[in-house]
């Protein structure tokens, strides 16, 4: 006889708490970078393209362990539209942080321009120099950043509904602490 999971593992809490600020940082990064003409955005730029890419780095890897660590269940009296919510949910949040690290290095391949690592190391360019794809794929990173925002406010959202409102566990199954306790409800 197994016992369900109620947490996931602590790797997985890990990456998840890395990410998410790392994913904050970046979207608050990138805004800077396009309302800024001073000589402040040299610098933001040189710190977005290397999280960009540990960002991209930190999601294979946090996909490849949910597949193989899976993740707990979600309650038994959780309504099956909210149980297909945060399923899409959680499929457009890891192609989002597969997607806009990509359209981020593409565009970047597509400007000739280089992505430069810490210590010197440059990534090959992933597609050919074309300044009309260059615009193409800049607004593609721009929109798609407006759509990640959306969903991580939809994430932050769903968790507080769980951790103040339901008070479920499902919170604590990522944030750790001991799940609370539900009022005994009469039948």
């Amino acid at each position: 006889m197994s016992i369900a999971r109620t947490r996931f593992t602590p790797m997985q809490r890990l990456l998840h708490w890395l990410m998410a600020a790392a994913i904050l940082a970046m979207l608050f990064i990138g805004v800077g970078m396009v309302s800024t003409v001073t000589e402040r955005y040299l610098t933001l730029v040189s710190l977005h393209k290397p999280l960009g890419i540990a960002i991209l780095v930190l999601a294979v890897l946090r996909l490849g362990l949910r597949f193989k660590a899976g993740a707990p269940e979600l309650p038994r009296d959780l309504p099956e539209p909210m149980k297909l919510a945060a399923k899409l949910s959680h499929v457009l949040l890891y192609a989002c942080m597969i997607a806009m690290p990509l359209l981020g290095w593409g565009m970047l391949s597509a400007a000739s321009f280089p992505i430069e690592l810490f210590g010197g190391y440059h990534l090959p360019a992933i597609l050919p120099p074309s300044p009309a794809l260059h615009s193409l794929l800049w607004n593609a990173h721009r929109a798609l950043a407006f759509a990640f925002f959306a969903l991580i406010l939809a994430h932050i959202a769903a968790a507080l509904f769980h951790a103040l409102v339901r008070r479920d566990g499902v919170f604590q199954a990522m944030a750790g602490g001991s799940p609370p306790r539900r009022a005994a409800t009469a039948d």
